[in-house]
């Protein structure tokens, strides 16, 4: 092990420890507050984003959709939702899970290594779930009428909509993010952080912005979809399925890349939907 390996093990050691000694860890209000401190710290910075959005030039440059504005009225509706969604379904879910499998606490920290390659093998297998998932609810009309189209209410994405969908979605997405760490058998400091990257990967595909520091653009060869991708996907409904990555859409035929002619689709259109 080289000196910068002993230093990462070291560094995550330590958090590993502080974890360990907080109660609240083992508690079953924890998923449900993990789980809500992690989307609305996401979703904090491009809020502020909105509000700025009138007033500063520089945001709207890099706003996707910049004819289009997030009210108040919009982030309340959504946050209403989703407050909702946890109260109801999340918090007695984690009640039950914490009873039938409580909480593990190795006494070691994973390695950097380790924690990187789970997080990775996770991520891609929660893409081609959710993109399996997702092409179906979009290509059987009853399925996209009943579940999945809460969650297209808006054409135009903003960081409150990452979670803006009706239980069964939301039930389906968590079962996912809760089976893949289990089935990789992933530490739980692993665990906690695969979440993490989840959630802002999602809030940020969501965000309905786009920067020079994007995470598609730390991506080479056109890998990783990213925020410009999927709000394709809300404008035209028929392409780019996949969460993140763009290999399952290339394979199906759904992939398209950005698109100059980017009109918001009318009232009527929408009606029809």
């Amino acid at each position: 092990m080289t000196n910068s390996q002993r230093t990462e093990r070291l560094h995550l050691q330590i958090l590993w420890d502080w974890l360990r000694e907080q109660s609240i860890l083992r508690s079953p209000f924890f998923p449900v507050l993990f789980s809500l401190t992690v989307y609305l710290s996401c979703c904090l910075p491009y809020l502020c984003l909105d509000l700025l959005y009138s007033r500063l030039t520089l945001v709207r440059r890099f706003k996707i959709q910049p004819q289009n504005k997030v009210s108040w009225a919009m982030a309340w509706k959504c946050l209403g939702k989703i407050i909702h969604n946890h109260v109801c379904f999340i918090f007695p879910l984690s009640v039950v899970h914490w009873y039938w499998r409580p909480v593990s606490s190795p006494p070691l920290a994973p390695e950097m290594l380790s924690v990187v390659k789970d997080i990775l093998a996770c991520l891609l297998l929660f893409d081609m779930q959710y993109f399996l998932w997702h092409l179906l609810h979009h290509k059987v009309s009853w399925l996209y009428h009943v579940v999945h189209k809460e969650h297209h209410l808006y054409t135009t994405t903003f960081s409150l909509t990452t979670e803006y969908t009706g239980v069964w979605e939301m039930l389906s997405l968590s079962f996912f993010t809760s089976l893949n760490p289990a089935l990789l058998d992933c530490h739980p400091l692993t665990e906690m952080l695969f979440y993490v990257t989840n959630m802002y990967l999602s809030v940020e595909a969501h965000s309905g912005y786009e920067f020079p520091w994007s995470p598609h653009r730390l991506v080479p060869f056109g890998l990783f979809g990213g925020a410009q991708h999927h709000d394709l996907h809300h404008l035209k409904f028929k392409v780019n399925y996949a969460p993140y990555f763009t290999h399952w859409d290339r394979l199906f035929g759904s992939l398209q890349g950005e698109d100059t002619q980017r009109k918001p689709r009318n009232l009527e259109t929408l009606k029809r939907l």
